[in-house]
Formats: C-alpha cells, structure tokens, sequence
C-alpha cells in the first residue's frame, strides 16, 4: 500500500495517447458498488517482524533478512474458513486478498518463481484456500497483486521504496512475468471480484493497456482498480490516480462526495496495514463512522486487518468486526445496494438512498432542529428507521426536521424519508444547510504550499472535501482571511483540519470577525483536530480570520464553514 503521506500528492495527468481498454460492464460494476463493505488482508511473512509490508524492506530491515523471513513462516494457526467467518461476521460481502505485495513474495502456488508460499514451512496456497473459503461463506473473492515487484531482478527499481535501480532492469521481462502471474490468479482462483493492483511506478501504459486488455479477455466482468499502469513511465506512479480502471482508491481517507465514478476507500482497521503488536486500534464509532461517510460519499469501504505470525486474527480486531456486524444486521438495509446522497456527507451526517427511500444518517446528536436544504421531490414522510414518526417541515427551500429526543442512538441515528419518486432523480445537495460561504468569496492566506494553486486559500471554502489550503512544511504561525462580500450574521462555525490524527498540528488558534476596520476576536483555542465546531455569540461581519498561533507543522484545511445562529426547535 501506499503511505499516506506520499498518498496525498496530486496529480494532473493528462489523457493517454493509447487508446485505453474496456471498463467492466455497467452490471458489474453495479455488483460491485452494491456490496459496499469489504475486507482487505496483508500478510506474509514479515508479519514476523512487525513491520510494514515491502515499505521496511532494506530500510527497517536488511533487504538479505527480509527476503530469508519467508524460511521462518511457518503460521500454525492459518484457517482460511475462521478468516472468511469472520469477514461474514462483520457484514462484510467482498475480501481481497494481498497475493503479492511490492516485496515480490507470492502467497499462491506460482509457476512464475520460487519466492512464493509453497516453498516457506507453511506449504500451503494461502490464495485457494481462502478463495474457496470466500465461497463457501457466499462472500465474492479478489486479489491484489503489486505491478511493482522491488524483489524481481527484472523490475527497474528496488528497495527501499522504489529509491533504487537494479542492474540489468527488463521491463519486457518483467511484463510477461506479471501476466503469467496475473492470469494464473483469474484461471486457478476466478472468476475474481476483482483485482486490485497498486504502485505501478515504472510500468507504464505501454505494457499496462494491452495487460488488461488480456485479462479483460480472460474474464470480461472483472472489476479493476485505478492503479495497473503509470503514465509515461514518468516520475514514481506513487500517489498518481489515473482515470483508468473503473473504480478510484482514496486510501487512508474517506474519499469525497462523487457520484459519477465508482470508488473505494481503503483503510486500516489499525494503524499498519500488516500486523503490529501493540498497534493502535480505531473505536467502534470510528469503524462505523468510517463506513457510513463513505456510503454516503457514494463509495465501498474496503477495510483492512493484518493477522498475526500465527496465522490468527487478533482477537480484538475480530470483536471489532463482529460489533460492527452487529450494527449492520440490524441497519443493513440503509447500507448494502444503496447509493450515496442526495446530500453530500459533512463530519455531522451521511446520506444513503434506494428506490424511494433516503436514509440521514445523523452521526452528532443536535439540541437543535436538523436542517438542510430541501430535495427537489415531495417528501411524504420522515421517521426514525426502524422507530417513531418524525415531525418535519418545508418552508423556503428548507427541511427542518425534529427528532424525538428518546430516539438518539448513541453512534448514528437514521432518519428514513419516503419521497414521491425515485431518490436517486435527486441532484447533490450540499449537507450543510445555510453555509454563508460561497467559492466566488475573496480568501487570502499567508504563504501557500509550494506556492501551489492547488493549496490556496480558496480550497478551503470551495465546499470539496478533497481539496485544501496548506502551507509550507515547518510553518509556525499562518492565517487565512474570508471577505463575506457583504455584512453576515455569524452564530456557529466548522473547520476541519486535514493530517490532524493522532494529533492536531494546530496547537493555539484565534478566530477574529471585522465589520468596519477593527478586528475582534470571537474565539480562542489549542488544538483544532479533524474537525472543529464552535457556537459563538451572533455577530455581523464583513470579513472572517482564522489566526494559526502555533503548530507543531505546516498546518493544512480543508474546509471552513461559518453558518447562521441555530434556529431552536
């Protein structure tokens, strides 16, 4: 996988020359997006050591340590059944498994190389027995395979991390290779649910497109992601999401609202993509935090565990999973085959939608009404799904609705509304009802990025999550300034800061308001976090500033949003 730091870089690729291949067709990619929640696995034998895979290799450890590793992988405790039971626990209905990651060790009976499984103290093909376990189980079953190979003498770079060049690289070798591998996994194990590649660095679309074109042959349904081929054979491939394929792979985060490409998610259950001892585990409003935004978002949830040396889930990731499940057996049906929207998610509430049904989801608990901007069809009734009736009203392009206060859930509250028509004939709306500010406002800043267009003070009130204001690397002090265009009354105010986990790198911040030519501070803190939210005194202001007083780094947001006094029930 990538790290996220490196994940984050973006990139204005243009279109390929070549003519690109086929996408999957419209069925099955719609198969796809229909699971929503699926289970992602990295394992292999420097699990031993706990470290990350193929990252640490020839950096945490010595390249000749990492690749003997595999004589040591002897996973007593490997059950493929137990793995695939504890996915279908989670309410999970897809798993992917890393059959080979950029440490070029294969975890299925290869004909391509003797650095594979069969020839470790384990002996067993971990691919086909875990395939047929997925079926058994009725989860579908896919694989990622690494385009980069940092172990095979014929892939132009090596490690650690793709900084090195090999001797005598071929990457005409190299691609029958990763053909011959590729279509051994679609002939032995398919038909697959997907195949997942990642970090295609050097092999390009020279090699890329007539690769998938093949196995497009082989299998035409098969659902691929955006990361087969770079472009060009320019630069890493690190972090470049092509528009090829036919889903994106935000990872590490929750993708942004999008609903004209398929996407997925993928992110750790953990910290490390393999297992770590001791690694810091996400809560249970975390896990399903997660989930939710990203249905809402309109993308899959690809969730991942690392099991142990031993061949065993952790325990406290498998409890994890089976609370998960637990939600999901009983909200299930505002979850699977749905659609995200028609409001766009914020860190308060998601939306899902099926036939003529939305499902809110309210992810804070609000003394106040919940209001958003009205939908474009009628809407016929509101109640809390699975519970009570739940008073509303459409008044000047608003919904305010009144949930029973007996009726919070402690971690996500759904809202189910009944609509005269199909829900998904409803355009994006914006999930933040009354946000005063509007991308053609005036932001200024101090010192962007890189002086990067890309990271000026504009992303932060363009109302996309995907975008951002940041600053140089090892900024102190900064401060982002928002003309209103006109005098606006002030009563509550959202900031999300970006790269805030595990801490904020804001670590004292004022937030200032001016109406004529003085500046009045209306609010002090430490740390901002992902995302901040503060009720001040009303106040009409011309101007907004939010002031940076210190940080441990450059500090980065993504969004700001300064919103009227809350209307009461």
């Amino acid at each position: 996988m990538l790290r996220t730091a490196i994940a984050a870089l973006v990139s204005t690729a243009p279109l390929l020359a070549q003519e690109a291949p086929p996408t999957a067709p419209p069925a099955a990619i719609a198969k796809w997006q229909d699971a929503r929640f699926g289970m992602f696995i990295h394992w292999g034998p420097v699990s031993i050591k706990g470290t990350e895979i193929g990252w640490s290799r020839g950096a945490q450890i010595p390249i000749e340590e990492y690749d003997n590793l595999y004589k040591q992988f002897s996973a007593p405790e490997f059950n493929a059944g137990e793995w695939a039971a504890v996915a279908k626990a989670a309410g999970m209905k897809y798993v992917v498994l890393t059959t080979k990651h950029h440490d070029g060790f294969c975890l299925w009976d290869t004909k391509q190389t003797e650095h594979n499984v069969m020839r470790s103290p384990l002996g067993r093909d971990v691919v086909g027995e875990l395939a047929a376990a997925c079926r058994k189980e009725g989860l579908a079953f896919g694989t990622y395979y690494s385009t980069c190979d940092w172990h095979h003498p014929a892939f132009p770079l090596g490690s650690p991390g793709g900084s090195t060049k090999k001797p005598n690289p071929d990457l005409k070798a190299y691609d029958a290779y990763l053909q011959a591998q590729v279509t051994e996994l679609l002939t032995k194990y398919g038909p697959l649910f997907t195949i997942w590649f990642d970090v295609p660095q050097s092999y390009d679309q020279t090699y890329g497109i007539p690769m998938v074109k093949k196995i497009r042959a082989i299998q035409p349904d098969l659902v691929i992601n955006n990361r087969a081929y770079s472009l060009g054979g320019r630069g890493s491939g690190i972090g470049t999401q092509l528009k090829v394929g036919d889903y994106d792979t935000p990872e590490q985060r929750i993708g942004g609202f999008q609903i004209d490409r398929p996407w997925e998610t993928c992110m750790t259950i953990c910290r490390q993509w393999v297992w770590k001892p001791n690694d810091t585990m996400k809560s249970l409003e975390e896990c399903l935090h997660t989930l939710i935004r990203t249905n809402g978002g309109n993308g899959n949830l690809l969730f991942n565990v690392g099991p142990m040396p031993s061949g065993k889930i952790e325990p406290r990731q498998v409890e994890r999973l089976r609370e998960m499940g637990a939600w999901l057996a009983k909200n299930g049906e505002t979850i699977y085959a749905t659609r995200g929207g028609p409001w766009k998610p914020t860190p308060d509430l998601a939306c899902t939608r099926k036939g003529d049904k939305i499902y809110l989801h309210l992810l804070r608990r609000t003394e106040d009404a919940v209001s958003l901007r009205a939908p474009s069809l009628t809407i016929k009734s509101a109640r809390v799904f699975n519970g009570p009736a739940v008073p509303f009203s459409v008044k000047d392009g608003t919904l305010d609705l009144t949930v029973p206060s007996g009726a919070w859930q402690p971690i996500d509250t759904i809202v189910e509304l009944t609509v005269a028509g199909s829900a998904m004939d409803i355009p994006p709306l914006a999930g933040v009802s009354g946000n005063l500010l509007t991308p053609d406002m005036k932001a200024t800043s101090s010192p962007v990025f890189q002086d990067d267009p890309h990271y000026a003070a504009a992303k932060a009130i363009d109302d996309d999550p995907e975008s951002r204001w940041a600053t140089p690397a090892g900024t102190r002090e900064s401060w982002i300034e928002i003309d209103l265009l006109k005098p606006q009354s002030i009563g509550r105010i959202e900031i999300d800061e970006e790269f805030a986990t595990p801490k904020s790198r804001v670590k004292r911040f004022e937030i200032q308001t001016k109406s004529g030519d003085a500046w009045t501070t209306i609010h002090t803190g430490t740390a901002l976090g992902e995302h901040f939210k503060t009720t001040v005194t009303p106040v009409t202001a011309t101007h907004f500033r939010l002031r940076i007083l210190d940080a441990t780094d450059g500090p980065t947001i993504s969004s700001i949003r300064l919103l009227p006094p809350a209307r009461r029930k």
